[in-house]
């Protein structure tokens, strides 16, 4: 979604004067995370095999860190952070579909021996999925979805609340379709029902939200996410945002600020070199579900995957062969031909 900004953006800086400077201080403004690519580089033996030349995967993390400016108002710093969001998205090796698939932050998982922040090794553990990234950061997390899923994880990039915001403003704003008002004080939210465009931090607590939205589920909280990703992917795709430097390097600066990554994609260089091949990909092409589960069957609070069903859905995702994602009121078809309930980019949920 940041992808096809940053792809003009390197146009955008290289045909300006004083282009240098620009380009260097977008590069500057990534974080690499150098102490995670260690800690992966020790364990490259155990790591899967990319299957297919040319595709990538790449494990999107929105930490709920407390840290940093502005994110305090959401919270007490406990000291500690989890992966709030975490969606893996896979770009076909033709880069003419892009296939993003939530992972549930309540799914039970086996978590591996992963280095601490205290320099200390845990014991591997079967658990939440979003305590992976408290345990070990970016690495336990890629290692974590790695030996749940069998899939090569290219580049992972990580996303904090502030730096949301700000690329959201940056926009001025994502408009989405609510369907019946919301009056809520717990996310903070306020809204008539109808087409309404979000700021930063109305969209942030819209996309957060999950006890107080819809039927307070964790599954109604990923599919209003992936419906807003799929809005923000059109904004960010239309010629208003990409044709307008006044919008253009806001949003590239907002959107290096907030970005973590692995040492490869930590400059614009290696960003684009990596989405340079994305700005093509129609939006009815984009799509988004989440990873087949049911309630884990000792405490119906928590996920585990349906094994059959997600055990498909990773393995057209490792050959990368297409994933067919149907509406929730149609049948998801059968493991011999198996489909899977999610969104696309282009849909509207208006009509």
């Amino acid at each position: 979604m940041r992808g096809t900004a940053l792809g003009a953006g390197v146009l955008f800086a290289g045909g300006l004067g004083g282009g240098w400077a620009l380009y260097t201080k977008l590069s500057d403004n990534i974080t690499a995370d150098d102490a995670a690519a260690a800690e992966l580089a020790r364990y490259e033996r155990e790591r899967p095999t990319a299957l297919v030349r040319g595709a990538q995967n790449i494990l999107v993390i929105g930490s709920d860190t407390r840290a940093g400016d502005g994110n305090r108002r959401y919270g007490k710093d406990s000291g500690t952070e989890r992966s709030d969001t975490t969606i893996l998205l896979h770009l076909a090796a033709d880069r003419r579909s892009a296939t993003a698939v939530s992972l549930p932050r309540d799914l039970m998982v086996h978590v591996p021996g992963c280095l601490q922040s205290d320099g200390h090794r845990g014991e591997p553990s079967f658990t939440l999925f979003n305590s992976a990234f408290e345990v070990g950061g970016s690495a336990c997390t890629v290692r974590t979805v790695e030996k749940l899923t069998d899939i090569r994880v290219d580049h992972y990039v990580v996303v904090d609340f502030s730096g949301f915001k700000d690329m959201i403003d940056a926009i001025d704003g994502v408009q989405v379709c609510l369907k019946k008002p919301i009056d809520d004080k717990a996310a903070k939210l306020r809204l008539p029902a109808g087409r309404v465009t979000l700021d930063g931090e109305q969209a942030l607590g819209y996309v957060r939200a999950r006890k107080s939205l819809g039927d307070g589920s964790d599954t109604g909280r990923m599919d209003r996410q992936q419906r807003f990703l799929g809005a923000l992917v059109s904004k960010v795709q239309s010629s208003d945002v990409l044709l307008n430097p006044a919008k253009l390097y806001p949003l590239l600066d907002a959107a290096t600020s907030a970005l973590t990554t692995d040492p490869e994609l930590a400059s614009l260089r290696g960003l684009y070199q990596l989405v340079r091949g994305v700005r093509a990909i129609p939006t009815e092409h984009v799509q988004f579900l989440t990873v087949p589960r049911e309630p884990y069957v000792y405490d119906s609070n928590r996920d585990q995957l349906v094994a059959g069903r997600a055990d498909a859905l990773f393995s057209l995702l490792r050959a990368d062969r297409p994933v067919t994602v149907t509406k929730k009121n149609t049948s998801p078809g059968d493991s011999a031909s198996p489909a899977f309930h999610g969104n696309t980019a282009a849909e509207d949920s208006c009509t």
